[in-house]
């Protein structure tokens, strides 16, 4: 044998051994994960998230060196698959990712651990995964394991059946259903259509079930140009939400704007003084919550599939490095988020549905 052979023999042995010993440790630190402990070896990632790249020079020095916010009110979007073609989504199916139940869990105590009050389940569309079994258990862990004060979330509504209220509704605080139009011409045309189901009679259902099973029932409705001209005093009115979220329809690149996005939404958009009209038609509606682009932009928490915080303070999603990584502290810094303006647009709330005074 060549002494060249003779010498690489040692060190390829010698690499292999360590890559099996890296291995063995790699799987040691996952099995000890419920028990919340971190070994970080070199190479070793327990998330397949892309690592995105890292704020550079000056920006990167200040956001380290502010003082991290505290996650009150966290939406979380742990999938970006929905049902609904929306226009204006910004928010889009770009990954079929979906974090394991226990990972996802894992995460949400971190949260807690850092100060969380409120999560908000979003997508996507929530109900999609395992036919809401998904959702489900994320909303009792944060109710029974977790007691956290307030537990949501945001959805069509289109697949959600009496039997998850049975199941899951003791556990939650707030649903709130996405309703833009109450013309079912005007839901087609935004991409709320459900072919021969009609969007509006579902969203009554809905309420009756809320009543039924002690869940505040709340809408989000997103204005744009086929609605900004309607009058929805006396529909929001008779289903009598506890809050009716009203948002102006906001442009994100990448997601619906731009080469790389998969939605159009430019058609949609609605000047400022539009949206003013809009609200000035509905002020007598006491559950009236109004949310300008300005308002929206750096005033939410948001997290991704991956558990990665999304800055959206340039105009599209930045993500930070995954909270199951790096940690909240060191994942929330890159975040974006104001939370003077969360304060402001008066994000919080009274969000526990044991505080409310409802007529069920």
């Amino acid at each position: 044998m060549p002494l060249s052979a003779l010498v690489r023999l040692p060190l390829a042995l010698a690499r292999a051994a360590l890559e099996a010993l890296r291995g063995r440790l790699g799987a040691l630190c996952w099995s000890l994960s419920p028990l919340s402990l971190s070994l970080s070896l070199p190479g070793w990632r327990r998330i397949s998230a892309p690592s995105p790249a890292a704020p550079a020079g000056p920006q990167r020095e200040r956001e380290w060196d502010d003082p991290s916010p505290t996650p009150t009110s966290v939406n979380y979007h742990f999938t970006r698959q929905c049902n609904y073609k929306c226009g204006f989504c910004f928010h889009t199916a770009k990954t079929s990712f979906v974090l394991p139940l226990e990972e996802a869990k894992r995460g949400l105590e971190m949260l807690k651990e850092a100060g969380m009050e409120k999560i908000n389940f979003s997508g996507g569309e929530p109900f999609l995964q395992d036919r809401g079994e998904f959702v489900g258990q994320l909303v009792r862990f944060c109710k029974q394991e977790l007691k956290l004060p307030s537990v949501s979330i945001v959805s069509n509504g289109s697949l959600i059946r009496e039997r998850w209220f049975k199941k899951y509704g003791e556990y939650l605080d707030i649903l709130a259903i996405s309703c833009d139009s109450f013309d079912e011409n005007v839901n087609v045309l935004i991409g709320r259509g459900q072919g021969k189901k009609n969007h509006v009679e579902n969203l009554h259902k809905l309420r009756q079930w809320c009543r039924e099973y002690a869940v505040a029932f709340k809408i989000n409705s997103v204005i744009n140009r086929f609605n900004v001209e309607e009058d929805m005093n006396e529909q929001i009115k008779a289903l009598n939400p506890v809050r009716w979220k009203v948002f102006q329809c906001l442009i994100i690149e990448g997601e619906n704007s731009g080469e790389d996005a998969l939605r159009e939404a430019e058609k949609f958009v609605i000047g400022d003084e539009e949206f003013e009209q809009f609200l000035d038609r509905h002020k007598d509606v006491s559950c009236l919550v109004p949310e300008s682009n300005q308002k929206m932009r750096d005033s939410y928490l948001i997290l991704d599939e991956y558990m990665r915080f999304l800055n959206c303070r340039n105009g599209r999603k930045e993500p930070s490095k995954s909270i199951l990584d790096v940690g909240v502290e060191a994942a929330i810094k890159f975040s974006g988020f104001d939370e003077s303006m969360f304060l402001k647009r008066g994000g919080k709330y009274v969000w526990s549905k044991a505080d409310m005074k409802l007529d069920w």
